[in-house]
């Protein structure tokens, strides 16, 4: 099994994830959700293997999450997931699959375990310094 990236171009943190699975020798697949969007038991199997519920995958800051009320507590999982389905930007990022697991990677660290080959050193885009 190759290594998968639920990814967003446009994150930083999604950015420095997807160069620290190809600075450890993986060329990953990857998926960008926000053009190829989620279906249910996509989003259903990816949550069970990272032990996340809906609400814990929800992308809370920029996003539509506060304007279409996902914020209040009493929302329920199934409208959640309703929700994300209809606007992927939802779904917090980026989800990462290896043989090792599945994770939700933020921050970017959060990868090392899923990793084949261990890194050496990394620095992110900010200048910080991983390892």
């Amino acid at each position: 099994m190759s290594i998968v990236i639920h990814h967003n171009p446009d994150c930083g943190t999604s950015r420095n994830v997807l160069e620290m699975i190809k600075k450890s020798g993986e060329e990953p697949i990857v998926i960008e959700y926000l053009k190829e969007g989620w279906t249910r038991p996509q989003l259903q199997a990816l949550f069970a293997a990272a032990d996340l519920t809906p609400r814990q995958a929800l992308r809370t800051s920029k996003s539509p999450a506060e304007e279409l009320g996902l914020l209040d507590e009493s929302v329920s999982d199934e409208a959640l997931l309703d929700a994300m389905l209809e606007h992927p930007v939802l779904v917090n990022r980026p989800i990462v699959c290896s043989p090792k697991g599945v994770k939700l990677c933020r921050p970017s660290e959060e990868v090392l375990p899923l990793l084949a080959n261990e890194l050496s050193e990394f620095t992110k885009e900010d200048g910080e310094r991983v390892k």
